[in-house]
């Protein structure tokens, strides 16, 4: 199906000679290119603030997700800090159990009588 491009330029000059349809035909294209214009800026601007939504999100969720796992690891050496500070009292209560024992004379002995 071939189309013959002198036969298409003849019928769009025979439209373009009629000066209402042709100011008419002009002020229908620019109005819709303008819109065009017009709803392509503003889907652009939508997308930026989507995308400027979604990534205050995404930072929320990473600063959570640190603040989480920090406190987690808070946890783990806090855990071992105390059983640390435990077997040390423990150890130290045993020591003087002993230096106690040894200072203190026995209320039988033959020096306490």
């Amino acid at each position: 199906m071939k189309v013959n491009f002198e036969t298409v330029k003849g019928s769009f000059a025979a439209v373009a000679q009629k000066a209402k349809v042709r100011k008419g035909t002009l002020a229908i294209i620019a109005v819709f290119f303008v819109l065009q214009i017009y709803f392509v800026r503003e889907l652009l601007a939508a997308e930026l603030l989507f995308g400027m939504g979604f990534a205050v999100l995404f930072v929320m969720g990473l600063i959570f997700y640190f603040i989480g796992m920090i406190g987690e690891r808070g946890l783990e050496l806090g855990e071992a800090g105390v059983r640390m500070i435990a077997a040390t009292t423990r150890r130290g209560m045993e020591g003087m159990e002993i230096a106690n024992r040894k200072a203190l004379p026995s209320a039988g002995s033959e020096s306490a009588q």
